[in-house]
């Protein structure tokens, strides 16, 4: 079970912490617990029910109605409203809902019934991918379980690997190249699956290696292929090591390939980078950048 700060309810709701205070006391919506030494958390069912109450706050509903629903209620009225609504942040939210109870059935349908709606790269772009960064609080403050984590990257996986199938393959001789791989100890791979996705879509040959490729693997790969672009995420870095050592490396043995890199640790370096190495900001800039080439 999840222990939360009310300063963690407030990022992941988007309710002020002062305004949940209000609500508890004038209207009982929720009852903090305490700790051995009388510090307030807030458990699963408070973030729930912060979430769904925070929905309907948002479509006009007033506090003073929604405190006197059942939770039965309020969810069946939420879910009336993402059947209705073209709202990403209530989506994102009913997203949250079914990671916190591991509801995979439920998730697996959410997402099905937006990539119908929305289209699959509009998805993923404007629901997955905000969704992912919005439980990035949880995994900071400890309250998503390994667990959690693997049925949400699983799920979100499938549909992607789904969609690349669909795409047709690239069969001219001259079509440039495009190899897509995660650094060794990088295990993160939604993002490179969803980049190889976008550029496979725009018509381009690519060869995706994966996770945590090892560099010789990554060399005979690139001295086989002789592909014209290189693309890796990074979002983790060994600490003691040089990020930055690391980046001239991959342009030094790749001189003849052009590198696109992105990734936070990436972006917090302040220094020159090689001519021949790129840095994008998401999925979107990537796809903007590669749409121009082809």
């Amino acid at each position: 079970m999840g222990k939360y700060s009310i300063k963690e309810l407030e990022k992941l709701s988007g309710i002020k912490a002062h305004t949940i205070r209000i609500w508890e006391k004038r209207y009982k919506v929720i009852t903090p617990k305490r700790t051995p030494t009388n510090i307030r958390y807030y458990s699963d069912d408070d973030l729930k029910k912060i979430l769904n109450i925070s929905i309907l706050n948002n479509h006009g509903h007033k506090i003073s109605k929604i405190a006197s629903l059942s939770t039965s209620e309020m969810y069946r009225q939420v879910a009336e409203l993402s059947t209705e609504e073209s709202n990403f942040e209530l989506l994102i939210d009913e997203l949250t809902i079914c990671m916190i109870e591991l509801d995979e059935a439920k998730f697996d349908k959410l997402l099905s019934n937006y990539i119908v709606r929305f289209g699959f790269e509009s998805t993923v772009t404007d629901i997955v991918y905000p969704f992912l960064e919005k439980i990035g609080i949880l995994w900071l403050s400890n309250n998503i379980t390994p667990i959690q984590e693997h049925f949400i990257s699983n799920l979100v996986k499938q549909k992607i690997i789904v969609a690349i199938d669909g795409l047709a393959i690239n069969t001219q001789k001259d079509a440039d190249k495009i190899v897509l791989f995660l650094p060794e100890e990088e295990l993160h791979e939604l993002a490179l699956l969803f980049f190889n996705y976008l550029l496979k879509k725009i018509g381009y040959k690519t060869f995706y290696l994966g996770q945590a490729v090892p560099l010789r693997d990554l060399e005979e790969v690139v001295k086989a292929l002789k592909p014209r672009y290189l693309v890796t995420c990074i979002t983790y870095f060994p600490k003691g090591e040089s990020l930055e050592e690391f980046i001239t490396l991959l342009s030094e043995k790749f001189h003849n390939s052009e590198l696109y890199i992105t990734g936070k640790p990436v972006f917090d370096l302040d220094i020159k980078f090689p001519k021949n190495t790129h840095i994008f900001q998401n999925a979107k800039d990537l796809k903007n950048i590669f749409y121009l080439k082809s």
